[in-house]
Protein backbone atom coordinates (compact mmCIF):
# COMPACT_ATOMS: atom_id res chain seq x y z
CA UNK A 1 0.00 0.00 0.00
CA UNK A 2 3.13 2.11 0.80
CA UNK A 3 3.63 1.73 -2.76
CA UNK A 4 0.86 2.56 -4.47
CA UNK A 5 0.65 5.86 -1.94
CA UNK A 6 4.54 6.84 -3.10
CA UNK A 7 2.91 5.87 -7.08
CA UNK A 8 0.37 8.63 -7.11
CA UNK A 9 2.69 11.21 -6.24
CA UNK A 10 5.16 9.27 -8.42
CA UNK A 11 6.50 11.83 -11.25
CA UNK A 12 6.95 14.79 -8.15
CA UNK A 13 8.92 12.75 -6.79
CA UNK A 14 11.25 11.12 -9.73
CA UNK A 15 11.85 14.31 -10.61
CA UNK A 16 12.97 15.67 -7.32
CA UNK A 17 15.52 12.34 -7.37
CA UNK A 18 16.43 13.34 -10.65
CA UNK A 19 17.43 16.68 -10.33
CA UNK A 20 19.43 15.95 -7.06
CA UNK A 21 21.43 13.29 -8.81
CA UNK A 22 21.98 15.72 -11.65
CA UNK A 23 23.56 18.59 -9.51
CA UNK A 24 20.66 20.77 -10.34
CA UNK A 25 20.77 22.30 -6.64
CA UNK A 26 17.00 21.28 -5.63
CA UNK A 27 16.82 21.67 -1.82
CA UNK A 28 15.53 19.06 0.39
CA UNK A 29 12.59 19.68 2.00
CA UNK A 30 12.72 20.95 5.68
CA UNK A 31 11.45 18.79 8.55
CA UNK A 32 8.19 20.38 8.36
CA UNK A 33 7.59 19.61 5.51
CA UNK A 34 8.41 15.81 5.43
CA UNK A 35 5.08 13.56 5.62
CA UNK A 36 4.72 10.08 6.74
CA UNK A 37 3.01 8.02 3.96
CA UNK A 38 0.93 4.96 5.63
CA UNK A 39 -1.24 2.60 4.83
CA UNK A 40 -5.44 2.08 5.35
CA UNK A 41 -7.99 0.01 4.57
CA UNK A 42 -10.11 3.17 3.95
CA UNK A 43 -7.49 4.81 1.30
CA UNK A 44 -7.95 1.45 -0.92
CA UNK A 45 -11.83 2.05 -0.97
CA UNK A 46 -11.95 5.51 -1.39
CA UNK A 47 -9.79 4.69 -4.17
CA UNK A 48 -11.84 1.94 -5.31
CA UNK A 49 -14.95 4.16 -5.41
CA UNK A 50 -13.31 6.54 -7.19
CA UNK A 51 -12.81 4.48 -9.99
CA UNK A 52 -15.75 2.61 -9.96
CA UNK A 53 -17.57 5.48 -10.74
CA UNK A 54 -15.11 6.97 -13.00
CA UNK A 55 -14.53 10.49 -11.25
CA UNK A 56 -11.27 12.36 -11.06
CA UNK A 57 -9.79 13.88 -7.91
CA UNK A 58 -7.59 16.52 -7.35
CA UNK A 59 -6.27 14.62 -5.06
CA UNK A 60 -4.41 12.46 -7.83
CA UNK A 61 -4.02 14.77 -10.57
CA UNK A 62 -2.39 17.90 -8.71
CA UNK A 63 -0.65 15.18 -6.29
CA UNK A 64 -1.56 16.54 -2.53
CA UNK A 65 0.37 16.07 0.04
CA UNK A 66 -2.62 15.52 2.12
CA UNK A 67 -3.55 12.52 0.06
CA UNK A 68 -2.81 9.69 2.34
CA UNK A 69 -4.87 11.94 5.20
CA UNK A 70 -7.98 12.64 3.53
CA UNK A 71 -8.42 9.45 1.48
CA UNK A 72 -8.06 7.53 4.96
CA UNK A 73 -10.79 9.80 6.54
CA UNK A 74 -12.74 8.97 2.84
CA UNK A 75 -12.90 12.82 1.97
CA UNK A 76 -11.62 12.95 -1.65
CA UNK A 77 -11.88 16.75 -3.77
CA UNK A 78 -13.88 15.64 -7.05
CA UNK A 79 -12.64 17.08 -10.24
CA UNK A 80 -15.53 17.02 -12.92
CA UNK A 81 -14.95 17.99 -16.77
CA UNK A 82 -12.36 15.66 -17.21
CA UNK A 83 -8.50 15.27 -16.31
CA UNK A 84 -7.24 17.67 -19.03
CA UNK A 85 -6.76 21.42 -18.65
CA UNK A 86 -6.83 23.65 -21.12
CA UNK A 87 -4.27 25.91 -18.85
CA UNK A 88 -0.95 25.45 -19.03
CA UNK A 89 0.04 27.43 -15.86
CA UNK A 90 3.58 27.10 -14.07
CA UNK A 91 2.75 25.37 -10.69
CA UNK A 92 0.23 23.06 -11.26
CA UNK A 93 0.75 19.18 -12.28
CA UNK A 94 -2.91 19.04 -13.96
CA UNK A 95 -2.49 17.37 -17.58
CA UNK A 96 -2.59 20.29 -20.01
CA UNK A 97 -3.79 19.94 -23.44
CA UNK A 98 -7.40 19.69 -24.95
CA UNK A 99 -10.39 18.85 -22.98
CA UNK A 100 -11.54 15.36 -22.32
CA UNK A 101 -15.42 14.55 -23.72
CA UNK A 102 -17.74 16.25 -21.10
CA UNK A 103 -19.34 12.88 -19.51
CA UNK A 104 -23.29 13.56 -18.84
CA UNK A 105 -23.37 10.98 -16.50
CA UNK A 106 -20.45 12.57 -14.71
CA UNK A 107 -23.22 14.89 -12.05
CA UNK A 108 -24.77 11.44 -11.16
CA UNK A 109 -21.88 9.25 -10.68
CA UNK A 110 -20.69 12.32 -8.46
CA UNK A 111 -23.68 12.32 -6.43
CA UNK A 112 -23.26 8.41 -5.55
CA UNK A 113 -20.06 8.56 -4.64
CA UNK A 114 -20.85 11.15 -2.25
CA UNK A 115 -23.72 9.05 -0.73
CA UNK A 116 -21.62 6.09 -0.50
CA UNK A 117 -18.71 8.35 1.17
CA UNK A 118 -21.01 9.58 3.42
CA UNK A 119 -19.67 12.94 3.61
CA UNK A 120 -21.49 15.55 4.76
CA UNK A 121 -19.49 18.54 3.00
CA UNK A 122 -18.29 17.71 -0.23
CA UNK A 123 -15.73 20.18 -2.40
CA UNK A 124 -15.83 19.83 -6.32
CA UNK A 125 -13.64 21.60 -8.57
CA UNK A 126 -12.59 21.27 -12.51
CA UNK A 127 -9.93 22.02 -14.85
CA UNK A 128 -10.17 24.85 -17.18
CA UNK A 129 -12.46 24.05 -19.96
CA UNK A 130 -11.55 26.93 -22.29
CA UNK A 131 -12.62 25.16 -25.32
CA UNK A 132 -16.59 25.76 -24.22
CA UNK A 133 -18.94 28.05 -24.88
CA UNK A 134 -19.32 28.50 -20.88
CA UNK A 135 -16.09 27.32 -19.48
CA UNK A 136 -18.00 24.22 -18.10
CA UNK A 137 -19.86 25.98 -15.64
CA UNK A 138 -23.30 24.29 -16.86
CA UNK A 139 -21.60 20.99 -15.27
CA UNK A 140 -21.47 22.65 -12.18
CA UNK A 141 -24.85 23.32 -12.22
CA UNK A 142 -25.88 19.65 -12.89
CA UNK A 143 -23.95 18.86 -10.28
CA UNK A 144 -24.94 20.84 -7.70
CA UNK A 145 -28.32 19.72 -8.52
CA UNK A 146 -27.41 16.15 -8.38
CA UNK A 147 -25.97 16.62 -4.77
CA UNK A 148 -28.53 18.74 -3.82
CA UNK A 149 -31.52 15.84 -5.24
CA UNK A 150 -29.46 12.90 -3.43
CA UNK A 151 -27.57 14.01 -0.94
CA UNK A 152 -29.54 17.19 0.50
CA UNK A 153 -28.22 17.24 3.86
CA UNK A 154 -24.74 17.86 2.93
CA UNK A 155 -22.73 20.93 2.41
CA UNK A 156 -21.27 21.86 -1.30
CA UNK A 157 -18.47 24.17 -1.79
CA UNK A 158 -17.04 24.92 -5.20
CA UNK A 159 -14.06 25.89 -6.51
CA UNK A 160 -14.00 26.71 -9.80
CA UNK A 161 -11.74 28.17 -12.57
CA UNK A 162 -12.12 31.73 -13.74
CA UNK A 163 -14.52 31.44 -16.42
CA UNK A 164 -12.60 34.51 -17.91
CA UNK A 165 -14.39 35.36 -21.56
CA UNK A 166 -17.73 33.47 -20.47
CA UNK A 167 -20.32 35.83 -19.85
CA UNK A 168 -22.90 34.63 -17.60
CA UNK A 169 -21.03 31.48 -16.36
CA UNK A 170 -20.37 33.12 -12.74
CA UNK A 171 -23.33 33.62 -11.99
CA UNK A 172 -25.30 30.77 -13.28
CA UNK A 173 -23.06 28.49 -11.01
CA UNK A 174 -23.82 31.20 -8.31
CA UNK A 175 -27.33 30.96 -8.89
CA UNK A 176 -27.07 27.02 -8.11
CA UNK A 177 -26.55 28.07 -4.74
CA UNK A 178 -23.06 26.24 -3.86
CA UNK A 179 -22.63 26.57 0.31
CA UNK A 180 -19.19 27.77 -0.39
CA UNK A 181 -18.06 29.76 -3.82
CA UNK A 182 -14.31 29.66 -4.06
CA UNK A 183 -12.03 30.80 -6.37
CA UNK A 184 -7.91 31.09 -5.96
CA UNK A 185 -6.15 33.83 -6.83
CA UNK A 186 -3.08 31.38 -6.38
CA UNK A 187 -0.37 34.23 -6.23
CA UNK A 188 0.45 38.17 -6.06
CA UNK A 189 -0.13 40.26 -9.36
CA UNK A 190 3.45 40.88 -9.81
CA UNK A 191 4.19 36.75 -10.08
CA UNK A 192 0.70 36.44 -12.43
CA UNK A 193 2.50 36.62 -16.06
CA UNK A 194 4.63 33.29 -14.88
CA UNK A 195 2.90 31.68 -12.84
CA UNK A 196 -1.17 32.10 -14.40
CA UNK A 197 0.01 32.67 -17.86
CA UNK A 198 -4.02 33.42 -19.50
CA UNK A 199 -5.51 34.52 -16.02
CA UNK A 200 -5.65 37.86 -14.59
CA UNK A 201 -5.41 38.68 -11.32
CA UNK A 202 -8.35 41.82 -12.01
CA UNK A 203 -10.67 39.46 -13.37
CA UNK A 204 -10.38 36.86 -10.53
CA UNK A 205 -10.51 39.36 -7.34
CA UNK A 206 -13.35 40.74 -9.40
CA UNK A 207 -15.15 37.10 -9.52
CA UNK A 208 -15.18 36.80 -6.39
CA UNK A 209 -16.81 40.19 -6.13
CA UNK A 210 -19.66 39.43 -8.01
CA UNK A 211 -20.54 36.11 -6.46
CA UNK A 212 -21.09 37.95 -3.47
CA UNK A 213 -22.51 40.94 -4.77
CA UNK A 214 -25.28 38.46 -6.32
CA UNK A 215 -25.62 36.34 -3.21
CA UNK A 216 -24.17 38.11 0.22
CA UNK A 217 -25.16 35.08 2.16
CA UNK A 218 -23.22 32.82 -0.18
CA UNK A 219 -19.60 32.59 1.77
CA UNK A 220 -16.77 33.29 -0.68
CA UNK A 221 -13.17 31.65 -0.18
CA UNK A 222 -9.63 32.40 -1.85
CA UNK A 223 -6.30 30.79 -1.32
CA UNK A 224 -2.92 31.77 -2.19
CA UNK A 225 1.00 29.42 -2.73
CA UNK A 226 3.87 31.24 -0.91
CA UNK A 227 7.45 30.34 -1.71
CA UNK A 228 7.22 31.38 -5.20
CA UNK A 229 9.17 34.87 -4.79
CA UNK A 230 6.20 36.99 -3.54
CA UNK A 231 7.56 39.69 -0.56
CA UNK A 232 5.28 39.34 2.67
CA UNK A 233 3.77 43.18 1.95
CA UNK A 234 2.53 42.16 -1.39
CA UNK A 235 0.41 39.33 0.13
CA UNK A 236 -0.81 41.73 2.81
CA UNK A 237 -1.75 44.03 -0.31
CA UNK A 238 -3.20 41.40 -1.48
CA UNK A 239 -5.21 40.25 1.59
CA UNK A 240 -6.55 43.80 1.91
CA UNK A 241 -7.63 43.56 -1.91
CA UNK A 242 -9.43 40.29 -0.99
CA UNK A 243 -11.65 41.92 1.78
CA UNK A 244 -12.23 45.20 -0.29
CA UNK A 245 -14.81 42.07 -2.39
CA UNK A 246 -15.83 40.80 1.15
CA UNK A 247 -14.21 37.16 0.90
CA UNK A 248 -15.06 35.47 4.28
CA UNK A 249 -11.93 32.99 4.14
CA UNK A 250 -8.52 32.23 3.74
CA UNK A 251 -6.22 29.79 2.82
CA UNK A 252 -2.36 30.57 2.69
CA UNK A 253 0.31 27.25 1.67
CA UNK A 254 3.64 26.51 0.73
CA UNK A 255 4.29 26.01 -2.77
CA UNK A 256 5.49 22.29 -3.92
CA UNK A 257 6.98 22.12 -7.01
CA UNK A 258 5.82 18.99 -8.61
CA UNK A 259 7.97 18.26 -11.43
CA UNK A 260 11.34 19.52 -12.41
CA UNK A 261 9.08 21.04 -15.53
CA UNK A 262 7.38 23.35 -13.44
CA UNK A 263 8.42 26.82 -11.81
CA UNK A 264 11.16 26.26 -9.28
CA UNK A 265 10.60 26.69 -5.30
CA UNK A 266 12.08 30.39 -4.66
CA UNK A 267 12.15 29.26 -0.92
CA UNK A 268 10.73 27.63 1.31
CA UNK A 269 8.58 29.73 4.16
CA UNK A 270 9.15 28.93 7.48
CA UNK A 271 5.96 28.17 10.15
CA UNK A 272 6.45 31.23 11.98
CA UNK A 273 5.89 32.97 8.91
CA UNK A 274 2.86 31.48 8.47
CA UNK A 275 1.51 32.12 11.91
CA UNK A 276 2.15 35.90 11.03
CA UNK A 277 -0.17 35.78 8.12
CA UNK A 278 -2.58 34.03 10.10
CA UNK A 279 -2.59 37.12 12.25
CA UNK A 280 -2.94 39.39 9.97
CA UNK A 281 -5.43 38.26 8.25
CA UNK A 282 -7.52 37.70 11.19
CA UNK A 283 -6.87 41.24 12.16
CA UNK A 284 -8.21 42.60 8.59
CA UNK A 285 -11.55 40.69 8.86
CA UNK A 286 -11.53 37.21 7.59
CA UNK A 287 -14.07 35.27 9.09
CA UNK A 288 -11.12 32.50 8.47
CA UNK A 289 -7.79 31.76 7.85
CA UNK A 290 -5.75 28.49 7.12
CA UNK A 291 -2.28 29.35 7.20
CA UNK A 292 0.24 26.44 7.18
CA UNK A 293 2.61 24.67 5.07
CA UNK A 294 0.38 21.88 4.25
CA UNK A 295 -2.81 24.22 3.68
CA UNK A 296 -4.88 23.22 0.28
CA UNK A 297 -8.21 24.60 -0.21
CA UNK A 298 -10.35 21.63 0.19
CA UNK A 299 -7.87 20.59 3.20
CA UNK A 300 -10.53 19.66 6.36
CA UNK A 301 -13.20 21.96 4.34
CA UNK A 302 -15.62 20.09 6.28
CA UNK A 303 -14.44 21.53 9.65
CA UNK A 304 -13.85 24.87 8.09
CA UNK A 305 -17.27 24.99 7.03
CA UNK A 306 -18.30 24.69 10.64
CA UNK A 307 -15.83 26.76 11.56
CA UNK A 308 -17.19 29.42 9.26
CA UNK A 309 -20.90 29.25 10.17
CA UNK A 310 -19.72 29.76 13.72
CA UNK A 311 -17.57 32.90 12.68
CA UNK A 312 -20.70 34.51 11.15
CA UNK A 313 -22.65 34.40 14.40
CA UNK A 314 -20.49 35.53 16.38
CA UNK A 315 -20.13 37.85 13.72
CA UNK A 316 -23.27 38.67 13.76
CA UNK A 317 -23.54 39.65 17.31
CA UNK A 318 -20.52 42.41 16.98
CA UNK A 319 -21.43 45.33 15.19
CA UNK A 320 -18.06 46.56 15.01
CA UNK A 321 -16.63 43.28 13.74
CA UNK A 322 -13.93 43.71 10.99
CA UNK A 323 -15.53 40.56 9.22
CA UNK A 324 -19.03 42.71 8.56
CA UNK A 325 -19.64 42.84 5.40
CA UNK A 326 -18.05 46.79 3.97
CA UNK A 327 -21.69 48.10 2.44
CA UNK A 328 -22.62 46.96 6.24
CA UNK A 329 -19.78 48.62 8.18
CA UNK A 330 -20.11 51.69 5.70
CA UNK A 331 -23.84 52.03 6.81
CA UNK A 332 -23.10 51.82 10.52
CA UNK A 333 -24.93 48.78 10.97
Amino acid sequence: MADDLLQIRGSAEEASAEARSSGSGRRPKPPWLRIRLKSSPEFDRTRELMRRQRLHTVCEEAACPNIGECWSKRHATVMILGSVCTRACAFCNVATGAGDPVDPEEPRHLAEAVTELGLTHVVVTSVDRDDLADGGASQFVRSIEALRADCPDTTIEVLTPDFRRKPGAVEAVADAGPDVYNHNLETVPRLYRGIRPGASYEHSLELLGRVKGRAPGMFTKSGIMVGLGEREEEVLTLMDDLRGVDVDFLTVGQYLQPTARHVAIARYVEPVEFERYAAAAREKGFLLVSATPFTRSSYHAGEDFARLRAARRAMAADPDSPGRPRRERRQGR
